[in-house]
C-alpha cells in the first residue's frame, strides 16, 4: 500500500511542469515551441534567461528530492533500510517519469535530467555529488550541457556498485537503468555532438 500512496505522490510531484508554467506565467511563451522545444532546464536558460533557468532547474531538482525523501520523513526508517531503499528507487522512477509525462502538461515534459539528479542526491548523496563534479567539469571544458549529463549518468551505475561497493541488488538495477534512460533520451543530442552541431552554453557567459 505504501508503495502505491508514495508513488503516486512522486509521479504527482513530478509531474509539475516547472519550465512550462514558468514560461506561460512570466514570460507568455509555451517553451516547448522553442529553441529546442523540450520543456526542461536547460532549454529555458536558452530561451528564458539565466534567472528563469535557476528557478526551473532548483525546482526540478527538489522535486526528485522531496519524492525519495518523504517515505523516509513519514517512516522515520534508518538510511539503509532495505524496504526504504526500495520504496525510493519506485518513487525515483515515478518522480522522473512524471517530469518527462507529467498529467499537469499534456504529458509532454522533458528529458528528466534535473530531477534525475535529484532523485539520486535522495537516494545515494554520495554518487550524486562525484556525478554533479564530473557535469561540471565536462560542461565548463566542452560548453556542452548534454554532453555533460550523459557523462554524469554512465558515471553514476560505476560509482554505486565499484566506488561504494552496494550490494542491494535492486539499487543496482535501477542506476543501470536511470543512467541507460538518460543517455537513450540524449540519442539526439548524441548525434548532433558527433555531427559538431549541438547548442553550446558557456556556463560564465552573460
Amino acid at each position: 500500500m505504501d508503495f502505491l500512496l508514495f508513488g503516486i505522490i512522486a509521479y504527482l510531484l513530478g509531474s509539475i511542469p516547472t519550465a512550462v508554467w514558468v514560461g506561460k506565467i512570466r514570460f507568455n511563451v509555451d517553451i516547448r515551441e522553442h529553441g529546442s522545444k523540450n520543456a526542461g532546464a536547460t532549454n529555458t536558460f536558452r530561451v528564458l534567461g539565466k534567472k528563469a533557468g535557476i528557478f526551473v532547474l532548483s525546482v526540478d531538482v527538489i522535486k526528485g528530492i522531496m519524492a525519495v525523501i518523504i517515505p523516509f520523513i513519514v517512516y522515520e526508517y534508518d538510511w539503509t533500510n532495505d524496504h526504504l531503499i526500495h520504496l525510493k528507487i519506485i518513487c525515483g522512477i515515478l518522480v522522473v517519469m512524471g517530469h518527462i509525462f507529467p498529467v499537469f502538461a499534456g504529458f509532454n515534459g522533458g528529458k528528466g535530467v534535473a530531477t534525475s539528479l535529484g532523485v539520486i542526491l535522495g537516494i545515494h548523496p554520495q554518487a550524486a555529488i562525484i556525478c554533479v563534479i564530473l557535469f561540471l567539469i565536462v560542461f565548463i571544458i566542452f560548453n556542452y550541457v548534454s554532453l555533460g549529463a550523459i557523462i554524469a549518468s554512465i558515471a553514476f551505475p560505476f560509482l554505486v556498485v565499484f566506488l561504494f561497493k552496494n550490494e542491494n541488488i535492486p539499487l543496482t538495477a535501477f542506476s543501470i537503468v536511470l543512467s541507460t534512460a538518460v543517455v537513450l533520451l540524449h540519442y539526439q543530442n548524441i548525434k548532433r555532438i558527433i555531427a559538431g552541431n549541438e547548442n553550446k552554453m558557456n556556463l560564465f557567459k552573460k
